[in-house]
């Protein structure tokens, strides 16, 4: 490594210096030691221990008697309160013929209850919600929302109204919609390159009858099956209190919490008994060798073993095996397989873990012009050398900060995926413990290179499924899997729904005063958006310092922006940033590729380069004892980047396979093709949307290209850094200082980008791309508009958000909701600095992908003329757009992200908590008028990548000319 041969090569000097120093022979030995070396980054790194401490989540707990548990987190920072309900109902507990029916009827909760009829969403849009989704899986079903404290009390009673009060809202008509969505669901995930794999490691490592032998989507026979008798069953037998866990995490305590849930769910009678379903963890008889083809760029080979769940403890070694085999940027499979050896352009390895079992994934993907038989050969040998010695401590140390990091960056949030409330609640539900995931941290930080060795070669030392998936024409697709029992003929018939003996008789229902439903609570006073004082500094080299102080949790964000970004890349060099950003990350002029990923993860930093079409930025979300380290990380990472001609060669593979990969991925083949249409090739924003770039020019980049488009674009007289966290100006600023300061413009004026291009005139067509064998299409759509970027586009936004740009969009709910076409549709102003745009992507079964355009054409078209905004939408999309606005900015990231765009735009600092008052003033005429003078449908460009063999025939019957592409096999 570099960092060895420098070491050494001081080491050897040494004596030399000394003896030319030397006076007499007599000279103490003390005199010519050399002077301690200084720490390294790495070895700046605080103690592990020091981190762990800083994961916190303080919580109270209280039952219902009516079974119901309930756990309160008080976080005061924002004025939200993050509520997640969890039901211990999952895709395991689906009986034959029935896959499928946890997540469906997931959908079914958000079409209404008895109190609440209307779709859940409008409430929920109309007090400000953010974070607001629910998912299904194999273990468990969750419904979660982060609402303004005043909106608490509707919040909670719509949450309760589905609880108890549901059934009579749901209609055969709303079962028959919402069995097509999640069906367009299916297929929009089985469309995808490798959307096949979760079916096979399901049915091949899990025997047929085992709880998670079928998916969570469950098999198309199933899903339309399913009847109003099965939803009632189902609702009655799992949707109890007692088969439930409620947390709420923010601005609340326990007092008040237990107030309001005792009104709302009180009175709800406990459901039936849920008798425990036995998972064991499967063994196969023998390895067991399978090849499937696929829409695939490059081959991937997988090993995959079933293994223990949370309920086992040898889950959390094997979790940290996964990390350190091929989790980490600095794994054992990176560095052999990718860096040392350049078999494979990526590797992975992960355990995931269900309640009761769950697998161990490891794959790598065959570099183009390798033997596969190599590949694999390669991959069995690095897992049976890592199954028989283990990590090594340093790898242990790096797995375990890396761990510790993510539980500290997720405290930032009181809910959605992963913030405060879920993880209490995966804790009570799977574990029995709300700290479950601080015991599971400090066990982690525990564990020793043995004791994973140990497990991991208890587990990984069966017999594996081996799947090999190669490019080529799929033999099958996903509708006749996902079922219970495949065969040849697809899933077995469907018998009557089945109802678990053991879950009968219900308790009687508890003396709580219900409460009166018949209206939804009033909201209550609500606080206005409190955004970060903005605080400004520059260094003595003239970089400006924008900062935002927060101090709920010991994060600290840095950006470094620059002008640049994709536009940047020279015409006839497209692809050049990306590559740049890529071959940045494998080195700089003192880490090589490894020491940087090591040190990286030594510190408990997330360190990366991006970029937009306007601007490339280097980002540090660093904790805060290693905030100094971390930075000069970043300075080093930015300034001084090897560019290493020999990495180099492996990144090119690497991006060209990604390339390759984005043309067989229908939404990313889309996005390639529009925006050279919607601009023209000479425009700098006429490029494929990735911004990777063309093929034949990132075969001949060289590292010369990639150092001139460095020292052009990465200056410091085109920078900004921004700052957001737990520090402050008089803190950072030295640190900043010493980090950066330094750093001189080269001679020269810098670079610019040239807009002077002109758009073509749009030329409204679709242009048909032939995918065979897909069973969705994937619309997607453009116009370029007559506005820029730093214009004041709110108005067309909010008209947006009801026409294509929210879930109760008009646009969505036609083809989702009401026609039942698609998994969701959504239209988008993209805000480029020189040239906003309109963009609508809308995935559709194929048999409806004519239909589909022309509805989504007469839906525009209604919206801007005779079927305008109506009072109704202007009400709930701007109240709501101004009640969310205070957790729309709830972590360092979203903090970022608003300093860096009003500085990017030129807005003044305080522009967010002027937009309540704007949403407030706008009106049915504005809005029109907006869309009516940016949008003009008559200039979509239209894109299809679908079967052509069954969509053409539907796309002649449309007033458009058909320009047809070959699909990405023939390219």
């Amino acid at each position: 490594m570099k960092t060895t041969f420098r070491v050494a090569l001081a080491a050897l000097a040494l004596p030399a210096v000394a003896l030319s120093g030397c006076a007499s022979p007599s000279r103490p030995a003390a005199n010519l030691a050399p002077p301690p070396a200084p720490p390294s980054l790495a070895e700046r790194a605080a103690p592990l221990p020091d981190l762990v401490r800083a994961v916190d989540i303080p919580y109270e707990a209280f039952t219902l008697p009516n079974g119901l548990r309930v756990l309160v987190h008080t976080d005061r920072k924002a004025p939200v309160v993050a509520v997640s309900m969890w039901y211990a109902v999952g895709s395991k507990h689906e009986p034959k013929g029935k896959t499928g029916f946890a997540h469906l009827f997931e959908h079914l909760m958000f079409n209404g209850s008895e109190n609440a009829p209307g779709d859940f969403f409008q409430p929920l849009q109309e007090i400000g919600a953010t974070d607001f989704n629910g998912t299904t899986w194999f273990d468990r079903t969750n419904y979660f929302q982060t609402v303004p404290t005043g909106a608490l009390d509707r919040t909670l009673m719509l949450e309760s109204d589905r609880m108890g009060y549901l059934l009579g809202a749901v209609t055969q008509e709303k079962l028959t919609n919402q069995i097509g969505v999640v069906q367009n669901e299916k297929r929009q995930g089985d469309n995808q390159p490798f959307g096949l794999v979760e079916y096979e490691q399901l049915e091949n490592l899990y025997p047929s009858g085992h709880p998670y032998h079928h998916s969570t989507i469950g098999s198309m026979a199933d899903l339309s099956s399913a009847s109003l008798a099965d939803v009632r069953g189902w609702f009655k037998d799992h949707y109890g209190p007692n088969n439930a866990i409620l947390v709420l995490a923010g601005d609340i305590d326990t007092s008040t919490a237990r107030d309001k849930v005792t009104r709302w769910f009180g009175a709800i009678p406990s459901g039936p008994a849920i008798k425990p379903v036995s998972a064991p963890v499967p063994t196969l008889d023998a390895v067991r060798d399978k090849t499937i083809k696929d829409q695939v760029a490059t081959t991937r080979i997988y090993r995959m073993w079933a293994i223990p769940g949370l309920d086992n403890p040898d889950h959390l070694p094997l979790t940290t095996a996964g990390l350190v085999l091929g989790g980490l940027a600095s794994s054992r499979l990176d560095d052999e397989l990718v860096r040392k050896q350049q078999l494979a352009v990526s590797v992975a390895a992960s355990a995931d873990i269900f309640a009761q079992a769950g697998q161990f994934v490891v794959y790598a993907d065959v570099k183009p012009g390798v033997e596969p038989a190599k590949v694999a050969a390669a991959l069995d040998a690095a897992i049976a050398q890592f199954v028989a010695s283990g990590p090594d401590a340093n790898e242990l140390a790096r797995a375990s900060t890396v761990h510790a990091a993510g539980q500290i960056r997720g405290l930032e949030k009181v809910g959605g995926f992963e913030g405060k409330a879920p993880t209490l609640a995966e804790g009570l539900l799977y574990s029995g413990d709300p700290e479950f995931y601080r015991k599971s941290l400090a066990r982690a930080t525990a564990l020793t290179p043995s004791e994973v060795r140990d497990v991991t070669a208890r587990w990984l030392s069966r017999p594996a499924f081996r799947l090999t998936v190669e490019p080529g024409t799929r033999t099958e697709g996903g509708e006749g899997r996902g079922g219970f029992v495949v065969s040849a003929k697809g899933s077995t018939a469907s018998p009557a729904f089945w109802r678990d003996p053991a879950a009968v008789g219900g308790a009687a229902p508890v003396a709580v005063a219900a409460p009166n439903r018949s209206k939804l609570p009033p909201i209550g006073d609500l606080a206005p958006l409190d955004f970060p004082e903005v605080e400004r500094a520059r260094l003595s080299n003239g970089i400006p310092v924008v900062l935002a102080r927060r101090s709920a949790v010991p994060l600290v964000s840095v950006r470094v922006s620059f002008d640049a970004g994709y536009a940047a890349d020279p015409r006839g060099a497209l692809g050049t940033g990306a590559m740049m950003l890529e071959v940045m990350d494998e080195g700089t002029d003192s880490l090589d590729s490894t020491a940087l990923a090591r040190t990286k993860e030594r510190l408990g930093a997330d360190l990366s380069g991006a970029a937009t079409l306007d601007t490339t930025y280097f980002q540090l979300d660093a904790l805060v004892p290693n905030l100094a380290p971390s930075l000069d990380l970043l300075a080093e990472y930015i300034r001084k980047p090897a560019l290493d001609a020999a990495e180099l060669d492996r990144v090119r593979a690497q991006q060209l396979a990604a390339i390759s990969a984005e043309m067989k991925d229908p939404s990313a083949l889309a996005g390639r093709l529009l925006p050279p249409i919607l601009y023209g090739a000479a425009h700098p924003y006429g490029i494929p949307g990735s911004g990777r770039g063309d093929p034949a020019v990132v075969s001949r980049l060289t590292r010369a290209d990639l150092a001139a488009f460095h020292d052009a674009w990465v200056r410091p007289d085109k920078a900004t850094i921004f700052v957001v966290g737990d520090t402050a100006m008089a803190q950072i600023l030295p640190m900043l200082e010493r980090s950066f300061a330094d750093w001189q413009a080269p001679a020269g004026p810098a670079a610019a980008k040239d807009f002077t291009a002109a758009s073509p005139a749009p030329a409204p067509r679709i242009v048909l791309v032939d995918r065979p064998g897909s069973p969705q299409s994937l619309i997607m759509a453009g116009q370029v508009l007559a506005s820029k970027g730093t214009d004041d586009l709110l108005d067309l936004k909010s008209a947006n958000d009801v026409l294509g740009n929210n879930f109760l969009s008009r646009l969505n709910m036609d083809l989702r909701e009401t026609k039942g076409w698609s998994y969701g549709v959504r239209s988008v102003v993209r805000d480029l600095l020189e040239s906003a745009s309109m963009i609508v992507v809308a995935p559709v079964q194929a048999d409806r992908t004519g239909d589909s355009i022309a509805a989504l054409r007469g839906n525009i078209t209604a919206f801007l003329g005779k079927k305008g905004l109506t009072a109704e939408e202007l009400a709930w999309t701007t109240i709501g757009s101004a009640r969310e606005l205070p957790g729309s900015f709830e972590t360092n990231e979203d903090v970022l992200g608003g300093i860096a765009r009003n500085v990017i735009y030129g807005r003044p600092d305080n522009f967010y908590e002027t937009l309540a008052a704007r949403y407030q003033g706008m009106t049915v005429s504005g809005l029109d008028k907006a869309a009516r003078s940016s949008i003009d449908p008559a200039r979509l460009v239209w894109i299809v990548v679908g079967d052509r063999k069954v969509v053409e025939p539907q796309l002649k019957k449309l007033a458009l000319p058909v320009e047809i592409m070959a699909g990405p096999a023939a390219q």
